[in-house]
């Protein structure tokens, strides 16, 4: 079944179940240090005891429209590509994808590959599907460092003896290749198909047939357009995807009965979100967690208030959304199984509009 992506594959379930196995523990690890004193973890324990249940319902509200801010990203550039399939099945992809982002290794690729069969199941050509997520994960890269370089600024306005400058190059780093990429990407699909020809002269004729089919798709996705202006609601939208983000942890302040540190917030959020993303740790278990209380403390924060606001954060968008999103992931493979029992017969893949078999990048 397309959609059974928990189960890793044979050949590599070894080396990325122990990389897996590696992160978990390094997570905790982080978590257990973070809140090694027992007096500090019974105090952040009785604060979010004592929860503001309005801030909380706040926080959820902040997180699920982000989620839909995303599903309204690929909705976007799904009719960019030519393809067209409904926001409310996008949004239950979204939850989904977002549980499979923060709980399977192998991160950007399985949630990646999670979302191209979504799309081609629901019609999408290969073309539009790849395309789709090569931009759409382009675009979220764009908004984060946006965000980081806005947080870099409003720390430098608010004090100039602060130094942010590796945090400023970092972020500058990814903006300019990101937005490089979403231009000329082109270039970049020319490259992708000049490797796939080295791998079908290196392995023979067992890799023709696939190598073949991987040109053909990569052929058509450099003739989807993407204007100018486009280029710039689509990143708008990326830039909205994380701002809710962020939003919900703003309300985790006030969750957890803590003052914003409105010099240092941005920066922390993008800080965090930036270091949490390495593949090392699944959803940046631990990681996230550990970055953030430490940066909010180093703007204000009490350690106690911090290691609060952190969790309180991760609540929501972390554990709250893997039960909501597991959930998600369960119904849609009910829905594919439903599908391929009433077209029993036709490849699950198969696009009349390519005019030969869709499992190209399966």
């Amino acid at each position: 079944m397309a959609y059974d992506l928990a189960a890793p594959e044979p050949g590599r379930s070894a080396g990325t179940l122990v990389r897996y196995v590696l992160g978990v523990l390094l997570g905790i690890v982080v978590l257990i240090v973070l809140l090694s004193q027992r007096g500090e973890l019974a105090a952040a324990r009785h604060q979010l005891g004592h929860l503001d249940l309005g801030w909380v319902a706040a926080s959820v509200l902040a997180e699920g429209t982000s989620v839909a801010g995303f599903a309204l990203l690929q909705h976007r550039v799904l009719r960019l590509a030519g393809a067209r399939i409904a926001w409310p099945g996008l949004l239950a992809l979204s939850v989904a994808n977002d549980a499979i982002a923060n709980t399977v290794p192998g991160e950007p690729a399985v949630s990646g590959a999670y979302r191209y069969r979504y799309y081609r199941q629901r019609g999408a050509s290969a073309a539009s599907a790849g395309w789709t997520v090569f931009t759409v994960l382009v675009a979220q890269a764009i908004g984060m460092s946006l965000l980081l370089l806005a947080g870099v600024l409003v720390v430098l306005a608010a004090s100039a003896s602060v130094k942010v400058t590796g945090i400023a190059l970092l972020g500058l780093a990814v903006l300019t290749a990101a937005i490089a990429v979403l231009i000329r990407r082109d270039l970049v699909l020319r490259l992708v198909a000049r490797l796939v020809r080295i791998v079908r002269r290196v392995a023979g004729p067992r890799a023709d047939a696939v190598g073949a089919r991987i040109e053909a798709v990569l052929a058509r996705m450099r003739e989807i357009p993407l204007s100018a202006r486009s280029t710039a609601v689509t990143v708008a939208i990326a830039v909205g995807v994380w701002a809710c983000d962020m939003a919900c942890l703003l309300c985790s302040f006030g969750a957890v009965h803590a003052a914003v540190p409105w010099r240092g917030v941005l920066l922390a959020y993008g800080a965090a979100q930036v270091i949490g993303s390495l593949p090392v740790v699944p959803g940046g278990l631990g990681i996230i967690e550990g970055s953030l209380a430490v940066i909010l403390a180093a703007y204000g924060v009490a350690r106690l208030p911090a290691i609060a606001v952190a969790l309180a954060y991760r609540l929501v968008s972390f554990w709250l959304v893997i039960a909501v999103g597991w959930a998600s992931v369960g119904m849609i493979a009910y829905q594919v199984r439903r599908r391929s029992r009433g077209n029993v017969g036709r490849r699950p893949y198969d696009d009349p509009r390519d005019g030969h078999e869709g499992d190209e990048l399966r």
